[in-house]
C-alpha cells in the first residue's frame, strides 16, 4: 500500500462504499516507478497536462505539448521534458520551484486510455540531458513517486487532424504567434524574443 489516500479519501471512500475498492487499485495497479509499458505508453504521447500549486496552495493546470516522444522516461524513477517558450508568466514552473509536487495525466484520445504520474519536479539546464530538444528554454525532470492507470471510460475518442506548427524543429524556423506581434504584447517581450525581428 501507498501513502496515495489521506483523511478526506477516505472519509469520501466510506461514504460512498469504495474503501475496499480504493485499496485494491492501490494494492494491484499503484506504482512508484515507471514500467516499461509505461515507458512505451508516455514517449509516444505528443501533450500532457500538468497540475502544480503555489507557495500558498493556489492550483493551475497546465497543457503541454510537442512531438511525440518530448516527454522522456530517463530511468524508471525520472521523467523529462523541455520548457518551449510561452507567454512568459511561468505560472506552473515558478509553482513546481516554490512547491515541487506535481501531477501528470497521460491521455490517449485515439485509444481511450488514460495515466496519472505523481511526483517532485525540479527545473535544471539544457546541458544536463543528452540530446537536449531545440528551442528548449530549461529541462523539468521530475522524480517519480507513483503511477497508476485511470478508468478511461468518460475518455472522449478523438482524431488528430494536425500537429502544431509551433513545436521547435532542428533546421525548421518557428513561426512566430500572432499574439506576440500584437499592440498589447509588441513593447514589451523579453530581449532577443523573435517576435521582434521584422516579419518576413
Amino acid at each position: 500500500m501507498t501513502n496515495l489516500f489521506g483523511e478526506t479519501h477516505r472519509d469520501l471512500q466510506d461514504r460512498f462504499d469504495t474503501r475496499r475498492l480504493a485499496d485494491r487499485i492501490d494494492e494491484r495497479l499503484v506504482h512508484d516507478y515507471v514500467s516499461d509499458d509505461d515507458r512505451v505508453f508516455i514517449e509516444r504521447l505528443d501533450m500532457f497536462f500538468l497540475a502544480t500549486t503555489d507557495a500558498d496552495g493556489q492550483p493551475t493546470c497546465s497543457y503541454k505539448g510537442g512531438d511525440p516522444g518530448f516527454m522522456r522516461v530517463l530511468d524508471p524513477k525520472t521523467i523529462a521534458f523541455p520548457n518551449y517558450d510561452g507567454n512568459g508568466m511561468y505560472l506552473s514552473m515558478g509553482n513546481a520551484v516554490a512547491n515541487p509536487k506535481v501531477g501528470l495525466l497521460f491521455i490517449d484520445f485515439v485509444n481511450r486510455r488514460r495515466m496519472r504520474l505523481q511526483g517532485r519536479a525540479r527545473i535544471e539546464t539544457l546541458d544536463s540531458i543528452a540530446d537536449p530538444w531545440p528551442e528548449a528554454q530549461f529541462v523539468v525532470k521530475v522524480a517519480v513517486d507513483q503511477v497508476f492507470p485511470n478508468c478511461p471510460r468518460y475518455v472522449h475518442q478523438m482524431a488528430k487532424v494536425a500537429a502544431s506548427p509551433f513545436v521547435p524543429h532542428v533546421g525548421v524556423v518557428t513561426p512566430v504567434p500572432g499574439w506576440k506581434r500584437s499592440e498589447w504584447a509588441c513593447d514589451v517581450l523579453a530581449e532577443g524574443d523573435p517576435a521582434n525581428l521584422p516579419e518576413q
